[in-house]
């Protein structure tokens, strides 16, 4: 009797190991539970860690947005190498990606708290996201919303513009059976619509049954588009991947039930994909709903079609705004085209003339911040009102379009009686400027520190790097200044006023013969042939650092009255000949008081003469300002102001002795 029970007691154990082993020895696929954030699931969180510790991965990527479609900017989301993707995809590191290509991304996958992943940070944009928008439609499934929940401390209603997330990216390693049959990686493939495990295997030349166990699916499985699952590798991928099917720009469906892998199938060797049928017909069904109302819309307003080109009239409140077609009639001209009004009203305030009256205590001189700009108060919130006559649509189209915590964020607006008030984020603490140059204002009772001085320095390139490099089409500023750079209550850089902005295509360049700008800022490319290139920005944005670095005004001399002079052209005699680090003393802010480290001084007055160069072609471009900028800052991090203070005095007794 015993020797029975220890005998079937050894089977139940051998069995259990057998089977331990077997779900070890794979992943378990995600079913498409990612969509369901409400719920927590196990497959959800991550891969599990079931062999080495690290190891070489890749993520596939098909970028929907326009922020995303270049190698550079691709690693910058994926924290991944733009070198390696460009290799891996056969294409440079600035090449365009069309929209829904897919993308190879190498990295590296790692072990952690007994999950792979492969860890990438995320700084919120714009209000309203959500770890859904993020997981889904940022990062195109390569992560889940509830790993997000899980490796952030913030809750879902904590979510604000600014804050950095750590986003745990889904990748795997192989395991020993994997690794003993030849496959050397695996790759976190993201399931395109109408494709089967079959489809996906012939495009990586790869048998089905390898990607069933590796995923834990059988042959009667159900799998998903829009999920990630495991192909594992014998070879490195190819350098162009063609899914099986066309290309779609269906968003992923919603949550909803999902039938268990293994629980469904026709019992067909085929693995098709599940589209989502109901969502399908319902959008479908919206669409051809919204079509009706449309024409039925336009149709009662025949009538009235003389009233249809004739401009929008005096104030324009919310519900007016809505029905653009019963505004009253008037001869006043507008500010905002009929066009543009249509195209703002999609996703901004409109505000109510009186409102904005009462905001900002009915543009009293006490609430004026300069020139035409306001400050205003609605509901405890505070922000800034910026008055402007003539067509402003240019400038609010591209402010809708892009998105970036070091651009000024435009709210809403409001047309009245020939004029547009746009209601922007409120910047506490006014302009660079009026820090750098505003001494009578201030009686030069503040100063910026020389932290403070690289943080704007950095905040203003990354700005410029996002409008040149990861908007589609590029645009170019065209009129930065100190005057346009904002600093909110922490001092973090705004750049303002976009309304001498331009797209430009294809990096290209563009001419004008209306020259428009502000003296010390504009290249000489742009003032004597009226070149619109992004080099054009580098360059005034060189004459900011030298602001920042020097203090002095860019077509001032010095703080002492020496003389009218250009900083761009100043700059090229104190970096050269003899005696530098005396003339870069010389040069510098006194307001520093010497609590600057002057290496790094030297590095960035280094960068500002290479971006102020009168060649556009010896110019940088600003991803590559960007980098210098952010290895300065780094290092100013790690400064002591007391060890620099101790080397000033050092130098001046060796300067005395001799």
């Amino acid at each position: 009797m015993m020797a029975t029970i220890m005998c079937s007691t050894t089977i139940v154990l051998l069995l259990l190991s057998l089977a331990i082993t077997e779900t070890q020895g794979q992943q378990e696929y995600v079913n498409n539970k990612q969509l369901d954030c409400e719920n927590q699931y196990n497959t959800t969180y991550g891969n599990v860690c079931n062999s080495v510790s690290s190891c070489q991965s890749y993520l596939t990527f098909k970028s929907s947005s326009p922020n995303y479609n270049t190698p550079s900017s691709i690693s910058y989301l994926l924290n991944a190498t733009p070198s390696l993707i460009a290799e891996s995809n056969n294409i440079t590191d600035v090449d365009l990606i069309p929209t829904d290509n897919m993308v190879v991304v190498p990295v590296n996958c790692s072990c952690s708290g007994n999950l792979y992943q492969h860890n990438a940070t995320y700084t919120l944009k714009v209000l309203g996201e959500t770890y859904f928008t993020i997981a889904n439609n940022t990062y195109e499934a390569l992560t889940t919303c509830q790993a997000l929940q899980a490796q952030n401390p913030a809750g879902e209603r904590n979510l604000t513009v600014g804050l950095q997330l750590h986003v745990p990216l889904r990748c795997a390693c192989p395991t020993k059976k994997q690794l003993d049959a030849g496959f050397k990686y695996l790759l976190t493939y993201l399931v395109s619509e109408g494709e089967s495990i079959s489809s996906i295997a012939d495009i990586f030349g790869v048998d089905e049954q390898s990607i069933l166990d590796a995923n834990e699916i059988s042959s009667t499985s159900v799998i998903f588009f829009f999920t990630p699952i495991l192909v594992p590798l014998k070879h490195e991928p190819p350098t162009k991947i063609q899914t099986a099917v066309s290309p779609t720009e269906s968003p992923p469906p919603p949550p909803t039930t999902t039938t268990p892998a293994g629980n469904g199938g026709s019992g067909s060797s085929t693995k098709w994909v599940v589209v989502g049928v109901t969502v399908g017909v319902a959008l479908s069904l919206l669409v051809i709903l919204l079509v009706f109302f449309l024409c039925f819309y336009r149709r009662r307003r025949t009538p009235a079609a003389a009233a249809e080109a004739k401009p929008f009239s005096a104030s324009a409140t919310s519900e007016e705004t809505k029905k653009l077609s019963h505004a009253t009639p008037t001869t006043e001209s507008f500010s905002l085209s009929y066009e543009g009004i249509r195209y703002a009203i999609e996703s901004l305030t409109v505000y109510k003339f009186e409102d904005l009256q009462k905001a900002t205590g009915f543009f009293g001189e006490d609430n004026r911040i300069k020139g035409s700009v306001y400050r205003a108060s609605f509901k405890g919130d505070a922000a800034a009102v910026k008055v402007l006559k003539g067509d402003v649509s240019a400038e609010i189209n591209i402010l809708k379009r892009i998105n970036h915590t070091n651009i000024i964020r435009l709210s809403g607006f409001c047309v009245h009686k020939g004029d547009t008030y746009l209601v922007y984020e409120f910047a506490e603490n006014d302009s660079l400027d009026d820090w750098l140059h505003a001494e009578k204002k201030y009686q030069n009772s503040r100063t910026l520190s020389w932290m403070h001085r690289v943080q704007i320095a950095h905040d203003v390139a990354d700005a410029l790097n996002y409008l040149h490099n990861y908007t589609n089409p590029p645009h170019v500023h065209k009129n930065l200044k100190s005057g346009n750079i904002l600093l909110d209550g922490n001092f973090r850089a705004k750049v303002s006023d976009f309304g001498l902005a331009r797209a430009v295509e294809d990096q290209g360049f563009q001419l004008t013969r209306h020259v428009v700008g502000t003296q010390g800022y504009m290249p000489p490319e742009y003032i004597e042939n009226g070149v619109i290139t992004p080099k054009m920005d580098v360059f005034a944005f060189g004459v900011v650092i030298l602001e920042l670095l020097s203090g002095r005004e860019a077509t001032g001399g010095d703080k002492n009255g020496s003389g009218e002079q250009m900083l761009s052209a100043y700059v090229s005699q104190v970096l050269e000949g003899d005696n530098v680090r005396d003339k870069l003393r010389g040069f510098m802010d006194p307001t520093l008081r010497d609590e600057y480290p002057l290496d790094l001084a030297y590095s960035m007055a280094e960068i500002a003469k290479h971006c102020v160069a009168r060649d556009l072609n010896s110019r940088p471009n600003i991803s590559e300002v960007f980098t210098t900028l952010s290895k300065i800052q780094s290092s100013t991090l790690d400064w002591d102001p007391s060890d620099e203070l101790e080397r000033s005095r050092s130098y001046s007794q060796v300067s005395d002795s001799r």
